[in-house]
Protein backbone atom coordinates (compact mmCIF):
# COMPACT_ATOMS: atom_id res chain seq x y z
CA UNK A 1 0.00 0.00 0.00
CA UNK A 2 1.40 3.64 -0.81
CA UNK A 3 0.63 6.74 1.38
CA UNK A 4 0.91 9.80 -0.05
CA UNK A 5 0.93 12.44 1.96
CA UNK A 6 0.69 16.59 0.80
CA UNK A 7 -0.15 19.69 2.60
CA UNK A 8 -1.41 22.95 0.82
CA UNK A 9 -2.20 26.69 2.03
CA UNK A 10 -5.84 27.33 2.74
CA UNK A 11 -8.01 30.22 3.15
CA UNK A 12 -11.68 30.60 4.07
CA UNK A 13 -13.42 32.97 1.53
CA UNK A 14 -16.75 32.60 2.82
CA UNK A 15 -18.72 32.38 6.04
CA UNK A 16 -19.98 29.33 5.41
CA UNK A 17 -16.42 27.34 4.97
CA UNK A 18 -15.53 28.82 7.90
CA UNK A 19 -18.32 27.38 9.96
CA UNK A 20 -18.18 23.87 8.19
CA UNK A 21 -14.54 22.90 7.69
CA UNK A 22 -13.21 23.29 11.16
CA UNK A 23 -9.91 21.07 12.44
CA UNK A 24 -12.72 18.49 13.56
CA UNK A 25 -13.78 18.01 9.90
CA UNK A 26 -12.49 15.01 7.21
CA UNK A 27 -12.89 15.62 3.78
CA UNK A 28 -13.14 12.04 2.34
CA UNK A 29 -13.19 10.39 -1.22
CA UNK A 30 -13.17 6.91 -2.80
CA UNK A 31 -12.04 5.34 -6.01
CA UNK A 32 -13.70 1.73 -7.14
CA UNK A 33 -13.05 -0.52 -10.07
CA UNK A 34 -16.97 -0.21 -10.34
CA UNK A 35 -20.52 0.48 -8.95
CA UNK A 36 -21.21 -2.93 -7.42
CA UNK A 37 -18.85 -3.54 -3.58
CA UNK A 38 -20.04 -7.14 -3.97
CA UNK A 39 -17.77 -7.72 -7.49
CA UNK A 40 -15.40 -4.91 -7.41
CA UNK A 41 -12.84 -3.31 -4.95
CA UNK A 42 -11.37 0.26 -3.44
CA UNK A 43 -8.37 0.75 -4.80
CA UNK A 44 -8.30 4.71 -3.42
CA UNK A 45 -9.30 6.53 -0.10
CA UNK A 46 -8.21 10.33 -0.02
CA UNK A 47 -9.10 12.21 3.35
CA UNK A 48 -8.52 15.93 3.62
CA UNK A 49 -8.21 17.55 6.79
CA UNK A 50 -7.62 21.42 8.55
CA UNK A 51 -4.62 21.99 10.31
CA UNK A 52 -4.77 25.94 10.90
CA UNK A 53 -4.49 27.80 7.77
CA UNK A 54 -3.68 24.26 5.71
CA UNK A 55 -5.33 21.23 4.08
CA UNK A 56 -3.60 18.26 4.82
CA UNK A 57 -4.72 15.14 2.44
CA UNK A 58 -3.51 11.71 2.99
CA UNK A 59 -4.27 9.14 0.27
CA UNK A 60 -4.05 5.33 0.85
CA UNK A 61 -3.81 3.82 -2.71
CA UNK A 62 -3.64 -0.07 -3.13
CA UNK A 63 -1.45 -1.58 -5.61
CA UNK A 64 -3.03 -4.29 -5.93
CA UNK A 65 -6.06 -5.90 -5.07
CA UNK A 66 -4.93 -7.75 -2.09
CA UNK A 67 -3.82 -4.43 -0.61
CA UNK A 68 -7.49 -2.87 -0.12
CA UNK A 69 -7.76 -4.04 3.44
CA UNK A 70 -4.91 -2.32 4.44
CA UNK A 71 -6.47 0.80 2.31
CA UNK A 72 -9.71 0.20 4.77
CA UNK A 73 -7.68 -0.53 7.86
CA UNK A 74 -5.98 2.87 7.45
CA UNK A 75 -8.85 4.44 6.34
CA UNK A 76 -10.94 3.78 9.31
CA UNK A 77 -7.99 4.53 11.37
CA UNK A 78 -7.77 7.92 9.98
CA UNK A 79 -11.82 9.30 9.92
CA UNK A 80 -12.28 7.91 13.88
CA UNK A 81 -10.08 11.49 14.93
CA UNK A 82 -13.00 13.40 13.66
CA UNK A 83 -16.33 13.92 14.36
CA UNK A 84 -17.90 15.30 11.12
CA UNK A 85 -17.54 13.78 7.74
CA UNK A 86 -18.29 15.58 4.66
CA UNK A 87 -18.10 14.03 0.95
CA UNK A 88 -19.49 14.55 -2.75
CA UNK A 89 -22.15 11.66 -2.90
CA UNK A 90 -21.12 10.09 -0.21
CA UNK A 91 -24.33 9.03 1.49
CA UNK A 92 -25.53 7.79 -1.94
CA UNK A 93 -22.70 5.93 -3.40
CA UNK A 94 -19.06 6.12 -0.56
CA UNK A 95 -20.73 5.04 2.30
CA UNK A 96 -22.90 2.08 1.03
CA UNK A 97 -19.96 1.01 -0.62
CA UNK A 98 -17.49 1.45 2.30
CA UNK A 99 -20.08 -0.63 4.41
CA UNK A 100 -20.32 -3.43 2.34
CA UNK A 101 -16.40 -3.18 1.96
CA UNK A 102 -15.88 -3.33 5.50
CA UNK A 103 -18.40 -6.68 6.06
CA UNK A 104 -16.49 -8.13 3.66
CA UNK A 105 -13.39 -7.99 5.53
CA UNK A 106 -15.57 -8.35 9.03
CA UNK A 107 -13.75 -5.11 9.98
CA UNK A 108 -15.45 -3.60 13.05
CA UNK A 109 -16.44 -0.01 11.85
CA UNK A 110 -18.48 3.26 12.63
CA UNK A 111 -19.89 5.51 10.14
CA UNK A 112 -22.84 6.40 11.77
CA UNK A 113 -20.66 9.73 12.69
CA UNK A 114 -22.34 13.27 10.82
CA UNK A 115 -21.56 13.48 7.76
CA UNK A 116 -22.41 16.46 4.93
CA UNK A 117 -22.96 15.23 1.41
CA UNK A 118 -22.64 18.23 -0.44
CA UNK A 119 -24.28 17.00 -3.67
CA UNK A 120 -27.42 15.83 -1.64
CA UNK A 121 -27.71 19.36 -0.37
CA UNK A 122 -27.57 20.36 -3.83
CA UNK A 123 -29.57 17.77 -5.53
CA UNK A 124 -32.55 20.38 -6.35
CA UNK A 125 -30.71 22.94 -6.97
CA UNK A 126 -29.67 22.01 -10.99
CA UNK A 127 -32.59 23.89 -12.54
CA UNK A 128 -32.02 27.28 -10.45
CA UNK A 129 -28.63 27.52 -10.94
CA UNK A 130 -29.27 26.69 -14.11
CA UNK A 131 -26.59 23.56 -14.30
CA UNK A 132 -26.48 20.53 -17.28
CA UNK A 133 -25.95 18.40 -14.32
CA UNK A 134 -24.61 18.34 -10.18
CA UNK A 135 -21.17 16.63 -10.76
CA UNK A 136 -18.75 17.95 -8.79
CA UNK A 137 -16.77 19.21 -11.31
CA UNK A 138 -19.57 21.23 -13.22
CA UNK A 139 -20.53 22.71 -9.24
CA UNK A 140 -16.70 23.87 -9.78
CA UNK A 141 -16.99 25.32 -13.27
CA UNK A 142 -20.02 27.43 -11.75
CA UNK A 143 -17.73 28.60 -8.73
CA UNK A 144 -14.86 29.67 -11.39
CA UNK A 145 -12.37 26.50 -10.01
CA UNK A 146 -10.25 25.23 -12.58
CA UNK A 147 -8.05 21.99 -12.02
CA UNK A 148 -6.17 19.88 -13.62
CA UNK A 149 -7.25 16.46 -13.87
CA UNK A 150 -9.44 15.82 -17.30
CA UNK A 151 -10.38 12.38 -16.76
CA UNK A 152 -13.56 11.45 -14.01
CA UNK A 153 -13.32 8.39 -12.15
CA UNK A 154 -14.82 5.72 -14.52
CA UNK A 155 -12.07 6.75 -16.98
CA UNK A 156 -9.67 5.98 -14.81
CA UNK A 157 -10.35 2.23 -14.10
CA UNK A 158 -8.70 1.59 -17.16
CA UNK A 159 -5.68 2.93 -15.81
CA UNK A 160 -5.43 1.31 -12.67
CA UNK A 161 -6.06 -2.05 -14.30
CA UNK A 162 -3.05 -1.30 -16.36
CA UNK A 163 -1.25 -0.39 -13.75
CA UNK A 164 -1.75 -3.60 -11.95
CA UNK A 165 -0.41 -5.63 -14.77
CA UNK A 166 2.64 -2.88 -14.84
CA UNK A 167 2.86 -0.73 -11.85
CA UNK A 168 4.86 3.13 -13.32
CA UNK A 169 4.54 6.50 -11.98
CA UNK A 170 2.83 7.91 -14.82
CA UNK A 171 -0.30 6.38 -14.35
CA UNK A 172 0.22 6.82 -10.52
CA UNK A 173 0.19 10.23 -10.80
CA UNK A 174 -2.76 10.25 -12.97
CA UNK A 175 -4.84 8.21 -10.01
CA UNK A 176 -3.71 10.67 -7.73
CA UNK A 177 -4.35 13.56 -9.30
CA UNK A 178 -7.92 12.63 -9.77
CA UNK A 179 -8.57 11.79 -6.10
CA UNK A 180 -6.05 14.60 -4.76
CA UNK A 181 -8.01 17.30 -6.85
CA UNK A 182 -11.28 15.77 -5.73
CA UNK A 183 -10.56 16.43 -2.07
CA UNK A 184 -9.42 19.76 -2.82
CA UNK A 185 -12.65 20.90 -4.37
CA UNK A 186 -15.12 20.38 -1.94
CA UNK A 187 -13.56 22.49 0.57
CA UNK A 188 -13.72 24.98 -2.27
CA UNK A 189 -17.58 24.06 -2.81
CA UNK A 190 -18.67 24.65 0.70
CA UNK A 191 -19.66 28.33 -0.50
CA UNK A 192 -22.41 27.13 -2.75
CA UNK A 193 -24.31 25.68 0.14
CA UNK A 194 -24.85 29.33 0.68
CA UNK A 195 -27.98 28.78 -1.54
CA UNK A 196 -29.55 25.42 -0.17
CA UNK A 197 -29.39 27.93 3.34
CA UNK A 198 -31.53 30.55 1.49
CA UNK A 199 -34.41 28.47 0.53
CA UNK A 200 -33.48 27.07 4.79
CA UNK A 201 -35.01 29.99 5.70
CA UNK A 202 -31.35 31.52 7.20
CA UNK A 203 -32.21 34.72 5.82
CA UNK A 204 -33.98 38.34 7.80
CA UNK A 205 -36.86 40.54 6.06
CA UNK A 206 -35.13 44.02 5.13
CA UNK A 207 -37.88 45.85 3.47
CA UNK A 208 -41.21 44.91 1.22
CA UNK A 209 -42.48 47.35 -1.13
CA UNK A 210 -45.57 47.24 -3.12
CA UNK A 211 -44.54 47.62 -6.49
CA UNK A 212 -46.35 49.21 -10.15
CA UNK A 213 -45.63 47.89 -13.10
CA UNK A 214 -47.42 47.45 -16.85
CA UNK A 215 -48.39 44.12 -17.79
CA UNK A 216 -47.73 42.86 -22.12
CA UNK A 217 -51.35 43.94 -22.34
CA UNK A 218 -50.70 47.38 -20.88
CA UNK A 219 -52.40 46.59 -17.92
CA UNK A 220 -51.30 48.01 -14.67
CA UNK A 221 -50.20 45.23 -12.12
CA UNK A 222 -49.12 45.36 -8.64
CA UNK A 223 -46.26 43.18 -7.24
CA UNK A 224 -44.33 42.62 -3.84
CA UNK A 225 -41.52 42.90 -3.73
CA UNK A 226 -39.19 41.51 -0.57
CA UNK A 227 -35.46 42.01 0.03
CA UNK A 228 -33.89 39.44 1.89
CA UNK A 229 -30.54 39.75 4.23
CA UNK A 230 -29.03 36.56 3.89
CA UNK A 231 -26.65 35.30 6.40
CA UNK A 232 -24.37 33.72 4.24
CA UNK A 233 -23.19 35.43 0.69
CA UNK A 234 -24.06 33.94 -2.66
CA UNK A 235 -21.02 33.33 -4.39
CA UNK A 236 -22.63 33.75 -7.79
CA UNK A 237 -25.74 36.01 -9.04
CA UNK A 238 -28.91 34.12 -10.17
CA UNK A 239 -32.34 34.53 -10.91
CA UNK A 240 -35.30 32.46 -11.24
CA UNK A 241 -38.72 32.39 -11.21
CA UNK A 242 -42.21 30.33 -11.82
CA UNK A 243 -45.67 30.82 -12.35
CA UNK A 244 -46.03 34.46 -9.95
CA UNK A 245 -42.62 34.11 -7.82
CA UNK A 246 -39.21 35.17 -9.06
CA UNK A 247 -36.14 35.27 -7.02
CA UNK A 248 -32.66 36.81 -7.75
CA UNK A 249 -29.74 37.46 -5.31
CA UNK A 250 -25.86 37.80 -5.41
CA UNK A 251 -24.20 38.12 -2.01
CA UNK A 252 -25.21 39.14 1.28
CA UNK A 253 -28.80 40.12 -0.78
CA UNK A 254 -31.66 38.56 -2.05
CA UNK A 255 -35.03 39.64 -3.65
CA UNK A 256 -38.36 38.05 -3.64
CA UNK A 257 -41.03 39.04 -6.14
CA UNK A 258 -44.67 37.80 -6.61
CA UNK A 259 -47.71 39.03 -8.25
CA UNK A 260 -50.38 40.69 -5.85
CA UNK A 261 -54.19 40.64 -7.00
CA UNK A 262 -56.69 43.23 -7.24
CA UNK A 263 -59.88 42.57 -6.87
CA UNK A 264 -62.69 40.63 -5.32
CA UNK A 265 -62.22 37.22 -4.15
CA UNK A 266 -64.44 34.70 -2.27
CA UNK A 267 -64.55 33.53 1.54
CA UNK A 268 -66.14 29.96 1.80
CA UNK A 269 -67.46 29.22 5.18
CA UNK A 270 -66.65 25.72 6.41
CA UNK A 271 -70.33 24.69 7.56
CA UNK A 272 -72.30 25.34 4.50
CA UNK A 273 -75.23 23.44 6.00
CA UNK A 274 -76.01 26.24 8.22
CA UNK A 275 -76.04 28.50 5.79
CA UNK A 276 -78.20 29.64 3.00
CA UNK A 277 -77.72 31.45 -0.02
CA UNK A 278 -79.02 34.48 -1.76
CA UNK A 279 -78.78 34.54 -6.13
CA UNK A 280 -79.64 37.81 -6.55
CA UNK A 281 -77.14 39.05 -3.71
CA UNK A 282 -74.75 36.42 -5.21
CA UNK A 283 -73.37 35.56 -1.33
CA UNK A 284 -75.01 33.42 1.47
CA UNK A 285 -76.08 34.24 4.89
CA UNK A 286 -76.25 32.16 8.23
CA UNK A 287 -79.78 30.55 8.73
CA UNK A 288 -80.24 32.38 11.73
CA UNK A 289 -80.65 35.79 9.19
CA UNK A 290 -81.78 34.17 6.53
CA UNK A 291 -85.07 33.43 8.20
CA UNK A 292 -86.66 36.83 7.32
CA UNK A 293 -85.52 36.29 3.77
CA UNK A 294 -88.20 35.79 1.43
CA UNK A 295 -87.91 31.89 0.91
CA UNK A 296 -88.18 32.80 -3.23
CA UNK A 297 -85.14 34.63 -2.87
CA UNK A 298 -83.00 31.87 -0.87
CA UNK A 299 -81.88 28.08 -1.72
CA UNK A 300 -80.23 26.24 0.46
CA UNK A 301 -76.47 26.82 0.06
CA UNK A 302 -73.83 24.16 -0.71
CA UNK A 303 -70.14 23.94 -0.29
CA UNK A 304 -69.20 25.98 -3.69
CA UNK A 305 -71.83 28.72 -3.32
CA UNK A 306 -71.15 29.44 0.39
CA UNK A 307 -69.25 32.33 0.41
CA UNK A 308 -68.74 36.30 1.19
CA UNK A 309 -67.07 38.43 -1.06
CA UNK A 310 -64.17 40.18 -0.48
CA UNK A 311 -62.44 42.95 -2.47
CA UNK A 312 -58.67 44.20 -1.95
CA UNK A 313 -55.31 43.70 -2.56
CA UNK A 314 -54.24 39.42 -2.12
CA UNK A 315 -51.22 37.66 -2.60
CA UNK A 316 -50.92 33.73 -3.65
CA UNK A 317 -50.48 30.88 -1.18
CA UNK A 318 -49.69 27.07 -2.21
CA UNK A 319 -50.72 25.88 1.28
CA UNK A 320 -52.85 27.23 4.14
CA UNK A 321 -50.45 29.06 5.87
CA UNK A 322 -52.29 32.42 6.34
CA UNK A 323 -55.71 32.77 7.49
CA UNK A 324 -58.65 33.73 6.32
CA UNK A 325 -57.99 32.55 3.23
CA UNK A 326 -59.69 33.23 -0.37
CA UNK A 327 -60.71 31.57 -3.49
CA UNK A 328 -61.64 32.67 -6.83
CA UNK A 329 -63.64 29.40 -6.99
CA UNK A 330 -64.35 26.26 -4.55
CA UNK A 331 -62.15 23.66 -5.96
CA UNK A 332 -59.07 25.97 -6.76
CA UNK A 333 -56.21 24.89 -5.03
CA UNK A 334 -54.17 28.24 -5.34
CA UNK A 335 -55.70 30.52 -2.28
CA UNK A 336 -54.91 34.39 -1.38
CA UNK A 337 -54.97 35.86 1.84
CA UNK A 338 -55.36 39.29 2.20
CA UNK A 339 -52.68 42.29 2.02
CA UNK A 340 -53.36 43.88 5.70
CA UNK A 341 -51.54 45.87 7.72
CA UNK A 342 -51.28 43.07 9.89
CA UNK A 343 -48.90 41.46 6.99
CA UNK A 344 -47.04 44.43 6.17
CA UNK A 345 -46.27 45.66 9.50
CA UNK A 346 -44.65 42.04 10.66
CA UNK A 347 -41.40 41.18 9.06
CA UNK A 348 -42.44 37.86 11.10
CA UNK A 349 -45.23 36.79 8.50
CA UNK A 350 -43.17 38.11 5.42
CA UNK A 351 -40.77 35.38 6.28
CA UNK A 352 -42.90 33.30 7.06
CA UNK A 353 -44.46 34.24 3.83
CA UNK A 354 -41.31 34.07 1.77
CA UNK A 355 -40.18 30.77 3.07
CA UNK A 356 -43.30 29.52 1.75
CA UNK A 357 -42.84 30.64 -1.68
CA UNK A 358 -38.69 29.22 -1.64
CA UNK A 359 -40.59 25.93 -0.71
CA UNK A 360 -43.01 26.19 -3.69
CA UNK A 361 -40.04 27.12 -6.22
CA UNK A 362 -38.44 24.17 -5.04
CA UNK A 363 -41.45 21.90 -5.52
CA UNK A 364 -41.92 23.32 -9.18
CA UNK A 365 -38.44 22.35 -10.16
Amino acid sequence: MKIWQNETAFTADSTVTEEIFTESTLFFDIETTGFSPIHTHVYLIGCAARRGNFICVTQFFAEKPEEEKPVLTAFLKLSAQYSNLISFNGIGFDIPYLRKRFEYYDLDYNMDIKHLDIFQKMSKFRPILRLDNLKQKSLETFLGIVRDDRYSGGELINVYQEYIKQPNEEAASLLQLHNYEDLLGMPKLLPILAYPRLFEGEFEILSYEKNAYKSYEDGSELELILTLSLTAPLPRRFSFGKQDIYLTGYDKQAKLKVSIYQGELKYFYPNYRDYYFLPEEDRAIHKSVAFYVDKNFRTKAKAATCYSKKTGCFLPQYEEIITPYFKMEYHDKVTWFEMTEEFTDSTELQKKYAIHLLKNLIKQT
